[in-house]
């Protein structure tokens, strides 16, 4: 249900959207999920920064962009949901960097980069979310990760502070970013950054996003739900090998399972799997590969709210 008057919250500046019991299902891309006690569509940065501070500090609070990362469990999640995703998300040349808002999608920075002439971005067109989830989990493919090309940061506080940060504040590995000194995602949030790359041909970059995207669609299972790669590739291996060295490919839970096409992906089949059968399937398939390889898997997905009463 829409409230049409935010301000009700006890801050009538508010110009954003709030939602209450939130189908996050309409937010995430396995198209599954409980609801959102509060969800709020923030305006622009300064309007997320005011509807933070109205909160109780022990609400609990998640950002989430295109969610192409995310399983929300069938309970919901009791908090709030800020959405972090807009097609109008500010996105310049701050001289020769790029600039671009946490809620901005990636595909659109590599375009952007392309077309003002720079060379380096368009592996961020192969990931299927928003900067802030890309920098949140140092998202890559295609050889390339997306702190390599971070020059700064600016994050959102739980007190609605803005700040600028550096590369140096953080420890950055494979498909991680955390805070050296605070709590990246409780505390401390992605609302921007500030990337860096080469002077080119912009017209071959964009001929490049273009075979990337092709790539992508032969690749993988995008006609169905899905949320991406479901685990990281272990050392020196791939999880997608493993799992079909297990003849796992096309095993079912309910009404999701792994993709023939991909065997890292897991799709629901007609949008009728619940969180549930996705999680279950996702410890079947790390059961399973350790069994027969001793590999452990690791998600890669994150996986948030409470499990549906039984």
């Amino acid at each position: 249900m829409h409230m049409a008057e935010p301000g009700h919250l006890g801050n009538p500046a508010l110009r954003g959207r709030l939602l209450v019991d939130e189908p996050m299902r309409k937010h995430v891309t396995w198209r599954t999920g409980g609801a959102a006690d509060l969800a709020y569509a923030p305006a622009d940065l300064d309007d997320a920064a005011q509807f933070l501070r109205t909160l109780p500090a022990g609400e609990p609070v998640y950002f989430i962009g295109l969610g192409s990362n995310v399983l929300v469990r069938d309970g919901g999640i009791r908090g709030t949901v800020i959405l972090m995703h807009s097609s109008h998300a500010a996105m310049h040349m701050d001289g020769a960097l790029v600039y671009a808002e946490a809620r901005a999608a990636s595909p659109k920075v590599a375009r952007y980069a392309a077309t003002h002439g720079y060379v380096g971005a368009e592996f961020l067109a192969g990931i299927p979310g928003t900067v802030g989830g890309a920098l949140a989990m140092n998202a890559g493919c295609y050889g390339s990760e997306t702190w390599d090309r971070v020059q700064r940061v600016l994050m959102l506080r739980r007190s609605g502070e803005l700040l600028e940060r550096s590369p140096s504040d953080f420890a950055i590995g494979y498909r991680h970013a955390a805070l050296k000194d605070g709590e990246l995602g409780a505390d401390e949030w992605f609302a921007a950054a500030w990337f860096g790359f080469e002077r080119g041909d912009g017209a071959a970059a964009l001929d490049r996003i273009r075979e990337l995207l092709q790539r992508r669609i032969s690749e993988q299972p995008l006609t169905l739900p899905n949320a991406g790669s479901v685990f990281r590739n272990p050392p020196g291996d791939h999880a997608a090998r493993l799992i079909d060295a297990c003849g796992l490919k096309g095993y079912a839970v309910g009404g999701v399972r792994v993709s023939e096409k991909h065997a890292n992906f897991i799709v629901n089949v007609k949008g009728r799997g619940s969180a549930a059968d996705i999680e279950n399937l996702i410890e079947h398939v790390r059961h399973t590969v350790l069994a027969k390889h001793g590999v452990e898997l690791v998600a890669e997905v994150r996986i948030i709210g409470e499990r549906a009463a039984p």
